[in-house]
């Protein structure tokens, strides 16, 4: 029997005991976050100061980034300081807090991406009408709807999650608060509260997967209807930077639940969780920006505006 215990702090495993691997994984996690941070905190100024960049897409995408930034900033510099000072305990609460807002950010962003879809869905079906239904009030609206739906979510497991009882030991195999194994060391039972979290994640992936399905279908018989070859490059390549980030954020969350044993998907879980924090968000604004001729333009006015400023 593990003793009962007012559990205060946990302590988390990490991704290897290892300290020449430490040192290696704490020069990795904090030049992808720099580089993370970066290139979305690019975006959102370039999207507020340009005013070729006011428009439905750019709005979304701004939010797709802020959202990212907030995601990477829950787990990574926490991570970073834990390598650093080697104090691998975590509070109670600021545990809670790290899978409540990894929870909201990861849904919300989930239900962004549809929303994204449903805006390039317009854009190219309904091209003359575009202003007129995505308009300021409507693309607020729907971010909004976003972060309700990503609140909605994860509220009902979430305080089931405070329900839980834990025991000794309090070690967390993670580099971080997650459901999986902190669920793992709690003296409950679990059962319910983690077949609700699978019908929660399963509901927000099939809700979202199928809102992009559905746009992206109407979206490629309409290119397909194009007369000239040049119209239909133009329009898959507007659509080619957001299907890329779908298929990366959809990819990584279906990787994530198709574990072959659950030993090995801790292992997996940790690695994903790593990708999904660090790589994923560092990803992102570089597909936009490379593959966007209005966003580089825009970068380049910027510092060329900035750089004016400081010789005068």
């Amino acid at each position: 029997m593990r003793n009962h215990t007012a559990m205060t702090t946990f302590i988390l495993l990490g991704l290897t005991e290892d300290s020449q691997l430490q040192v290696l994984v704490f020069i990795f996690l904090f030049l992808t976050y720099i580089l993370s941070i970066t290139g979305n905190m690019t975006i959102i100024i370039l999207t507020l100061m340009d005013s070729h960049l006011k428009t439905p897409m750019y709005f979304f995408l701004r939010n797709f980034s802020i959202l990212e930034t907030s995601f990477t900033t829950v787990y990574i510099p926490r991570f970073l300081y834990s390598l650093s000072t080697w104090d691998n305990t975590i509070t109670y609460n600021a545990c809670w807090s790290q899978i409540f807002f990894i929870g909201l950010f990861g849904a919300t962003e989930f239900f962004l991406l549809a929303t994204m879809s449903y805006d390039h869905y317009v854009a190219i079906c309904k091209p003359l009408h575009y202003m007129t239904i995505m308009n300021n009030r409507i693309c607020t609206i729907l971010v909004l709807c976003c972060w309700i739906s990503g609140l909605m979510i994860i509220i009902i497991p979430l305080g089931m999650g405070f329900q839980l009882e834990f025991c000794d030991p309090n070690t967390i195999d993670h580099f971080g608060c997650d459901a999986a194994p902190l669920l793992k060391i709690s003296c409950s039972d679990t059962w319910f509260i983690e077949q609700t979290v699978i019908i929660c994640a399963v509901l927000t992936f099939i809700i979202t997967l199928i809102g992009v399905i559905l746009s992206y279908m109407y979206i490629v018989r309409t290119i397909l209807r194009f007369p000239s070859a040049q119209q239909r490059k133009k329009a898959f390549f507007t659509c080619s930077s957001h299907m890329i980030i779908v298929s990366i954020t959809y990819g990584s969350c279906i990787f994530n639940y198709v574990k072959p044993s659950a030993k090995e998907g801790v292992d997996i879980n940790k690695a994903v969780s790593v990708l999904t924090t660090s790589v994923a968000p560092v990803l992102n604004p570089f597909i936009y920006t490379l593959r966007n001729k209005q966003v580089k333009q825009a970068f380049n006015d910027t510092v060329k505006r900035i750089a004016f400023l400081a010789h005068k």
